[in-house]
């Protein structure tokens, strides 16, 4: 089945296309940090380096991200917490846990990343790894 028929990888109640869609395939800025947030956990299961460039902010943002060369086999995204980030906000804070496997090892990724929106965009800014 078509992504664009399913739900939506990063967990909300929408399909693809009308979630994260929209932000990956026709470059539709996310309105909220959570959104933006969630489209990066979507691009990271596409393997989509150019959209997770695109939204690291300048100023944190690496000169490029290898793909991995180990198969990560996402398996769900969970928002544990969000401060601020709404379309008014300047600035935003998600708290989330990423569940993958490598290997058929499970793994589990919980951090709070923290946003900032300039020029009436989000961009991811930087994280802090909690577990």
């Amino acid at each position: 089945m078509p992504l664009a028929m399913t739900s939506c990888p990063c967990g909300g109640p929408r399909p693809f296309e009308l979630c994260c869609g929209p932000a990956l395939d026709e470059g539709i800025p996310p309105p909220t940090a959570e959104a933006l947030m969630r489209s990066r956990y979507v691009a990271y299961t596409l393997s989509r380096t150019d959209y997770l460039l695109a939204t690291w902010h300048p100023r944190t943002r690496p000169p490029r991200i290898d793909p991995d060369r180990t198969p990560v086999r996402w398996l769900g995204l969970k928002i544990r917490r969000v401060e601020a980030g709404t379309p008014q906000d300047h600035e935003g804070i998600v708290e989330f846990v990423a569940r993958y496997k490598i290997g058929g090892r499970a793994h589990r990724l919980h951090e709070t990343s923290r946003f900032v929106k300039e020029d009436g965009r989000w961009f991811y800014l930087d994280a802090v790894t909690l577990d």
